[in-house]
């Protein structure tokens, strides 16, 4: 399923927060890479605020 625009600049700009991945990075990167990074990093986020 193709990604949505919008969908994934949000992801982007969640990314480059907080992982400090650089815009000219992510723009590179596929639709499933970037939704995987974010899966990654929000998942982080989760386990982290329930500690």
């Amino acid at each position: 399923m193709k990604m949505r625009r919008q969908e994934r600049e949000n992801m982007i700009h969640y990314l480059m927060e907080m992982r400090k991945v650089s815009q000219e990075r992510l723009m590179l990167m596929t639709d499933e890479d970037v939704e995987h990074l974010y899966t990654r990093q929000y998942g982080e986020e989760e386990v982290y605020n329930m500690l």
